[in-house]
C-alpha cells in the first residue's frame, strides 16, 4: 500500500503513484474525514429528533405544529452543522475572514436568486406572511400552502372564478375556488416582487357576495327578504364567530369594525335591479355555501312568483311604413310580363 500512497515532504503531502496531489496532505485528509462524519451525524440527528418530535407532539397537534417542529429541527441542525464545519476547516481567524469575504462576493454574483429566495424564507417566517395550510395567492398562483422550504414554496393550486381570471393568468379549467390537482412550486423571492394575498392568516373568513338581477316589475322588497333569509340561514353561526375574529384582529391591528351580518344592496341598471347579498363565508367551502344559498333563493323566488331578469329589448315605437306599387307593373302595363321567353 505504501508503494501507491505515501506521505512525503515536511507537510506530509499525499503522493499517489508517484504523483504529488496539490493541496492534499494528512491534515486535509483528517478534515475531510471529520467533515464526512459530521454530515452523517447531522443526518442521523435530524432523523432522531424528528422521530422524537413525532412521538412528543403526536397526531392530535395538527399538521401545522408537526410542520413547524420539523422546520425548527432542520434549521437548528443546519446552523450547528455549519458552525462545526467552519470550525474544522478555518481554525485561523484571518484565513476565515478572507474566505468568508470571497465566498460572500461569489454568492452575491452567482447565486443572487438563491440568496434572495432564502432571504424571502426568513422574511416569511419572521413576518408571519403565511404558513403551511394557509390559502394564499403568490406569483399569480392561488391555493393552499402544502410545503415551505428554504428556497421554494409548494402550493396546491385551486381554480379561479371567471371574473378574476385574466389573460395573463395560467390556463384554468376549474371555474371555482376548488383544487385543480396541480402542485405549483414558487420560489420564495417572490415576496419581494409582488404582494402576497393571504385568505386565512389572523382572520379565517372572507366577505362574499351573491348577485341576482331582478326585473323592475317584481316585488323587490320580497326579493330582498328572500336573499337575507337565505344568507342568514346558512351563515348565522359564521357571523358570530366572525365578529369574535374581527375583535381579535382589532386588538392587533388598526382596523375598523366590519359588518358581519348579511346585508343586501340594490343598484339600478338599464335592464334590471341588481340585488347583491353580502355575507361572511369561511376560507374553505365557499362554493358549497353559495350553492346552498342559491338553491334556497331560487326556490323562494318560484314560490313568490319572482323571476330572474335577463337581457330584453322593448320596442316602444314603430315608424310609419308606406307601400307603393312600382310604375308599369300593373296588369297590361307597359312593363308587365305575362310569360317567359317565346310565350
Amino acid at each position: 500500500m505504501e508503494e501507491f500512497i505515501r506521505l512525503v515532504g515536511p507537510r506530509d503531502a499525499v503522493e499517489v503513484f508517484g504523483i504529488r496531489l496539490v493541496g492534499i496532505n494528512a491534515d486535509t485528509g483528517k478534515k475531510v474525514l471529520f467533515t464526512i462524519a459530521v454530515l452523517l451525524l447531522a443526518v442521523a440527528l435530524t432523523r432522531l429528533l424528528r422521530a422524537l418530535a413525532a412521538v412528543v407532539v403526536g397526531r392530535r397537534a395538527g399538521e401545522r405544529v408537526r410542520f413547524w417542529s420539523r422546520q425548527g429541527i432542520s434549521l437548528s441542525v443546519t446552523v450547528v452543522t455549519l458552525v462545526v464545519l467552519v470550525s474544522i476547516w478555518f481554525d485561523d481567524p484571518d484565513r476565515l475572514a478572507m474566505v468568508v469575504g470571497l465566498v460572500t462576493a461569489g454568492l452575491a454574483f452567482a447565486l443572487q436568486r438563491v440568496v434572495t429566495a432564502f432571504a424571502g424564507y426568513l422574511v416569511i417566517l419572521r413576518g408571519r406572511t403565511f404558513g403551511v395550510g394557509d390559502r394564499i395567492r403568490m406569483a399569480g398562483v392561488r391555493g393552499d400552502v402544502i410545503g415551505l422550504g428554504f428556497i421554494q414554496t409548494r402550493i396546491m393550486e385551486m381554480g379561479q372564478p371567471p371574473t378574476t381570471a385574466g389573460a395573463a393568468e395560467p390556463e384554468m379549467w376549474v371555474r371555482s375556488r376548488q383544487y385543480t390537482g396541480r402542485i405549483v412550486t414558487v420560489t420564495n423571492d417572490k415576496v419581494f416582487d409582488e404582494p402576497v394575498y393571504n385568505y386565512t392568516h389572523d382572520f379565517p373568513y372572507i366577505w362574499e357576495e351573491l348577485t341576482v338581477p331582478i326585473p323592475y316589475r317584481a316585488d323587490r322588497r320580497a326579493a330582498e327578504r328572500i336573499l337575507l333569509d337565505a344568507a342568514a340561514r346558512h351563515t348565522v353561526r359564521l357571523a358570530d364567530v366572525g365578529a369574535e375574529a374581527i375583535e381579535a384582529m382589532r386588538r392587533r391591528y388598526f382596523l375598523e369594525r366590519g359588518e358581519v351580518s348579511p346585508q343586501v344592496y340594490l343598484r339600478l341598471t338599464d335592464n334590471w335591479i341588481e340585488a347583491t347579498v353580502r355575507f361572511v363565508a369561511p376560507d374553505h367551502g365557499i362554493r358549497d355555501l353559495k350553492d346552498r344559498i342559491t338553491r334556497d333563493v331560487l326556490d323562494a323566488f318560484d314560490r313568490e312568483g319572482i323571476s330572474v331578469a335577463s337581457a330584453t329589448i322593448d320596442v316602444v315605437g314603430v315608424p310609419p311604413l308606406r307601400v307603393e306599387a312600382a310604375p308599369g307593373r300593373g296588369e297590361g302595363g307597359e312593363g308587365s310580363r305575362s310569360g317567359g321567353p317565346g310565350a
